[in-house]
């Protein structure tokens, strides 16, 4: 496996320390940065671009919630939160959060949570995606996405005759779907490949089309329609 690049983040210096000593037995983990709090957070999370974070939730100022906010919930690395506090387990799993540690961490246990990270990285996994739905979150499994289209600031996500509003850009978006089974047909759109119908060129026009199992209709745009015909198998009619 790669190196794995780790973020440790947690207000009180000995917490740091001790997921350092960890992960000391895992070699292929690097630890690119320490943080006090969640606006050093932040920058690190731009800067050192870690595969991994260990993230508080509680800290002065800006919280490890917070963090996950400003930074943007769709660009977060894996996250493993760690905290002395087990009331903020749901939040933290509609974060999309890896797993959730409570302190003092037991070496058994810190030991599982790194099996699910090396797993995860090993696979590519990256599901499921959290949606707003009603007045809670659902996790929705890619697999039963069909397509996804940008509307202003937000993604539009088509599951069977549901649709989801999620506030991130398509290309966050489609950075966490499995590129073997979903592809951009579009700046616009991104379509599941199974869900494909056909291929068509609009009538009287150069434009090409691509026609869902629902009857949708998203266009193709043309520097990225050779990347379309190659990745997708429309079935015989």
């Amino acid at each position: 496996m790669a190196e794995i690049r780790a973020l440790i983040v947690d207000d009180e210096p000995l917490a740091r320390r001790g997921i350092r000593q960890l992960l000391a037995p895992f070699r292929d983990v690097v630890v690119v940065g320490e943080c006090r709090n969640g606006r050093e957070a932040v920058r690190a999370l731009a800067e050192a671009r870690p595969d991994l974070v260990f993230l508080d939730v509680a800290m002065p100022g800006l919280d490890g919630f917070g963090a996950i906010r400003v930074h943007g919930a769709e660009r977060m690395p894996l996250t493993v939160f760690v905290t002395a506090h087990d009331e903020f387990a749901v939040r933290a799993f509609e974060a999309e959060a890896l797993d959730y540690l409570v302190k003092p961490l037991s070496e058994a246990r810190f030991r599982t949570t790194m099996t699910r990270v090396l797993d995860r990285l090993a696979t590519g996994a990256r599901t499921p995606i959290a949606v707003p739905a009603g007045r809670g979150t659902l996790l929705l499994d890619p697999d039963e996405i069909d397509w996804i289209v940008a509307r202003d600031d937000y993604a539009e996500i088509h599951a069977g005759p549901k649709a989801y509003r999620l506030r991130t850009t398509l290309g966050a978006l489609g950075s966490r779907l499995d590129a073997a089974r979903f592809v951009r047909v579009h700046r616009s759109a991104i379509v599941h490949v199974n869900q494909v119908r056909e291929l068509k060129t609009v009538r009287g026009s150069a434009e090409t089309v691509v026609r869902l199992r629902d009857g949708t209709e998203l266009p193709v745009s043309r520097r990225r329609l050779a990347q379309v015909k190659s990745r997708i198998r429309p079935p015989h009619r």
